[in-house]
């Protein structure tokens, strides 16, 4: 008799999600199972129920943001035990691609979502590819180390991979969620100065300095431009983030750049912003970058940071829900109930 486990199933004709009993999966050549300890609530996850993001299958089981035990190696797995606390990565290469195939994955084209396009990890128990795993230090509680599949380590890949941020210059977030957040922290962490944060909720604006800010603004102040300049001596921002992804929140940003400046559009939606006309694109010298992911190097980083007391993510986990309550979980981050950076599953 195959063994079953239970697991949250969006089933993608109705938008409706339920949670079942389905079989434990077995791992494959290369692959372990993961006995799942907690895994993360992301807005992405939020997008694919709405309709935001298509359905890439009829039903999927989602969760990307998954930390656990390994229950057991599949065929010709070495390095890794059961019981190795480990980082489930949130996708995998697709190993098709021109790039796969010059052995290149980290760049992969056709890269494939984990929750999107294989199953997830709001479940008892998870498939990984051996290859994608990452060893929690034992110093770093489970919870913590969960969210740096995603909510940690895509703005550590903004800020540090696309961003570029140096020492001295000058950083906007705009949208202080989970991953907002996240990049006040790291920015900070590699020596940007000032940090301004930009927001609409005073709780939130409040936490981005009590975290690393260096001033924090309404972004609907009218005198936003001019608080701005003030701080950057009448230069802008030398860099500046979008973590929300609306047409408002991407134009206003890039208007508060420098000469030269750049903004790093992290944040999703369906909307279609403009960067305006190419005569003052050119004139100013802006540049627009678009952020997705991290790297699997980028993880293990951020594990070691999190070990050593130099990031401190003892805030950033704003409840846990069971597995059998996540409709709820779900609900309250929509509402943004309790000022959530992220919400955890624990099977």
């Amino acid at each position: 008799m195959t063994a079953t486990m239970r697991a949250q199933r969006f089933h993608a004709d109705s938008r409706t999600i339920t949670v079942e009993d389905v079989p434990v999966p077995e791992p494959g050549p290369g692959e372990v199972l993961v006995k799942v300890a907690f895994c993360g609530i992301c807005h992405s996850d939020l997008s694919l129920i709405n309709g935001t993001f298509p359905a890439m299958l009829p039903e999927v089981t989602q969760g990307h943001e998954a930390s656990g035990t390994i229950a057991k190696l599949g065929p010709g797995v070495t390095g890794w035990s059961e019981g190795d606390r480990v980082i489930v990565a949130a996708g995998r290469p697709c190993t098709t691609c021109p790039n796969c195939r010059r052995g290149n994955f980290a760049d992969c084209t056709q890269v494939k979502i984990m929750a999107f396009a294989y199953d997830g990890a709001w479940a008892e128990y998870t498939v990984a590819q051996a290859a994608g795993l990452t060893r929690v230090p034992d110093n770093v509680p489970l919870e913590q180390a969960a969210i740096l599949a995603d909510a940690v380590s895509t703005p550590y890949g903004a800020v540090v991979r696309t961003g570029k941020v140096g020492i001295g210059e000058s950083v906007g977030v705009w949208g202080l969620g989970g991953v907002g957040t996240h990049v006040v922290q790291l920015a900070r962490l590699v020596g940007a100065a000032p940090i301004v944060a930009v927001d609409i909720n005073p709780e939130v604006l409040e936490r981005a300095l009590e975290l690393g800010a260096d001033h924090a603004f309404d972004s609907r102040d009218e005198q936003l431009g001019a608080k701005i300049a003030e701080v950057t001596g009448g230069r802008g921002l030398d860099v500046a983030f979008d973590a929300v992804g609306l047409k408002a929140t991407f134009e206003q940003a890039l208007s508060h750049l420098t000469v030269g400046g750049r903004l790093i559009s992290v944040g999703m939606s369906d909307q279609e912003p403009t960067v305006g006309s190419t005569t003052m694109l050119g004139l100013t010298k802006k540049q627009v970058l678009g952020h997705l992911g991290y790297k699997n190097v980028d993880i293990e980083t951020l594990a070691t940071l999190v070990s050593l007391g130099r990031l401190d993510l003892s805030r950033s986990i704003s409840g846990i829900v069971p597995l059998e309550d996540i409709a709820k979980g779900i609900d309250q981050l929509e509402r943004h109930e309790g000022n959530p950076i992220r919400l955890l599953v624990q099977p």
